[in-house]
């Protein structure tokens, strides 16, 4: 395997632990070392790892089958529960990951419209697919061009960057590419880069120009789809996209993705119209019935304002001992999202650049040392689960302090 991993995010140098189980808010490596997840697979685990719910979901569906390729009630039922939590996704197509679901979504957007431009947020991650796989070029709104070898330039040339929380730079590059740009797609929340937090009134901005400009808006919810509220950050900031993808935490740890959006839009998706998406494991009955069992539990009991408050108790105490220690480090998150940045907090991409990579990885080793796994780089969110109690938030803090302090 490419450096000994299935993802790159998992190469951690100089060698990565191998996870032998977990269970809650812990892993196990191959070592017999326990440590406190706060990665949690990049998102997905927000009930924590093993919950007997999702194993009785899982094991009860695999009994009565777990592939079928055909329609599937479970199919309708995930479907019209998803609509109701997300009214702007009038009609969806469940897929197999979140990088399916946004090339899905970029498709839509493309085929509806008739223009081939994109545009997408300087540092958002939509995925590992050529369209987005696009860094910033000389200027902040020039064209982007390849992050990747075996990218095409052709490709890179349709994909404009605008920096996040920049309402002006959006407006400049839709008045140089009029009529041509089909959609911007963003991470409401920068999820892959931080968490980086929209300021007051960005989102409604982005809302207000996209319309004046014909764009089309795409909200990637793959990590914000609920987490920030059941109805994901649209819910949270009162914003209603054109499409919408999710992932992550609605497969409820298995493989999923979601694109959806208004009908007239969805509509046009193949047998219906001509734009074509197709899966073998598109609908996958046990990542949907994992995913329905993981919503019964968020929907009972203020289960995301328990664990909001837990999200707060953490970034308060982490905040609390950066100002002690006098460090200038900046401690940023939302809900039960996460990070602590090696320098001021970031509003954008080109911020978030200048804080101290090096020193934040120094501190990941000294904190997983200490029985703590944070994800192993600067720009990657941290993510608390339901089954992250207070003792556990305690334990974690104390290592905390311990390890800024060295």
């Amino acid at each position: 395997m490419p450096g000994g991993v299935s993802s790159p995010v998992r190469a951690i140098s100089p060698y990565p632990f191998y996870t032998a189980r977990g269970k809650g808010p812990y892993l196990w490596d191959a070592d017999g070392n326990r440590l406190i997840d706060y990665c949690l697979a990049y998102g997905p685990m927000i009930l924590g790892h093993c919950h007997p719910a999702i194993v009785h979901a899982a094991t009860e569906q695999m009994s009565r089958g777990w592939l079928f390729g055909t329609p599937s009630e479970l199919e309708v039922r995930a479907a019209e529960r998803i609509s109701r939590l997300y009214p702007s996704m009038q009609m969806l197509r469940f897929v197999s990951s979140g990088t399916e679901a946004t090339m899905a979504a970029i498709r839509v957007a493309r085929g509806a419209t008739g223009r081939d431009k994109i545009i997408k947020i300087e540092g958002g991650f939509h995925g590992a697919h050529d369209s987005v796989l696009i860094k910033a070029g000389s200027g902040a709104t020039t064209l982007g061009i390849p992050d990747s070898r075996g990218v095409p330039a052709d490709t890179a040339k349709n994909t404009l960057q605008v920096p996040y929380n920049d309402l002006e730079a959006l407006e400049t590059v839709l008045n140089s590419f009029e009529g041509q740009v089909a959609c911007l797609i963003m991470e409401p929340v920068l999820g892959n880069i931080g968490p980086i937090l929209p300021e007051k009134g960005y989102l409604e901005g982005v809302r207000r120009i996209t319309k004046e400009h014909d764009v089309l808006l795409i909200f990637d919810e793959v990590i914000t789809g609920f987490r920030l509220a059941l109805g994901g950050a649209q819910e949270r900031f009162g914003i209603k996209p054109d499409l919408t993808t999710l992932g992550k935490i609605i497969g409820g740890g298995f493989p999923i993705g979601i694109f959806g959006g208004r009908r007239d839009l969805i509509e046009q998706v193949a047998p219906n119209g001509g734009i074509y998406q197709a899966g073998t494991f598109n609908g996958s009955p046990v990542s949907l019935a994992s995913g329905m069992a993981t919503l019964d539990i968020l929907e009972k009991e203020n289960a995301l304002g328990n664990l909001e408050a837990t999200g707060e108790e953490m970034r308060r105490g982490m905040k609390d001992i950066v100002e002690d220690l006098r460090l200038g480090y900046s401690v940023v998150g939302i809900a039960s999202m996460f990070k602590i940045f090696f320098g001021r907090e970031p509003h954008n991409y080109a911020e978030a650049l200048k804080c101290d990579r090096a020193g934040y990885l120094a501190f990941f080793r000294r904190m997983l040392e200490s029985g703590v796994f944070l994800t192993p780089s600067q720009y990657e969110t941290d993510f608390i689960s339901l089954a992250h109690n207070s003792e556990v938030i305690q334990t974690t803090l104390e290592a905390f302090t311990s390890c800024l302090k060295s």
